[in-house]
């Protein structure tokens, strides 16, 4: 499932582009789209992981994973993101970080 960029506001964004990326906590994210929402640059989407692609996470994250079947935040973009932090403050579970990004 791909949820659509509905905030195209860019004015809160610096000109970082592809320096920094955002990376999710697949043991905190519950897939509420929050990220999609408010990316102006279309970083997001929210699908579906198999069990391997969610790899080693706690079992807490297991069982969020199991209620949400699944779903999740995916960075399909990271090259696009500007470091704005619009993801970071609207995370809900506090899933995301921004991190140096290389290709």
């Amino acid at each position: 499932m791909t949820m659509a960029n509905v905030n195209p506001d860019t004015n809160a964004c610096a000109d970082h582009a592809g320096k920094v990326a955002p990376v999710i906590n697949r043991s905190r994210c519950e897939g509420k789209a929050d990220c999609v929402a408010v990316c102006p640059y279309a970083v997001f989407e929210v699908r579906q992981f198999t069990w391997d692609e969610l790899g080693d996470i706690s079992l807490r994250g297991r069982l969020k994973a199991w209620a949400h079947k699944r779903m999740q935040a995916d960075v399909v973009a990271p090259a696009s993101c500007h470091a704005c932090g619009l993801c970071l403050k609207s995370c809900p579970e506090d899933a995301i970080t921004l991190e140096k990004f290389s290709l």
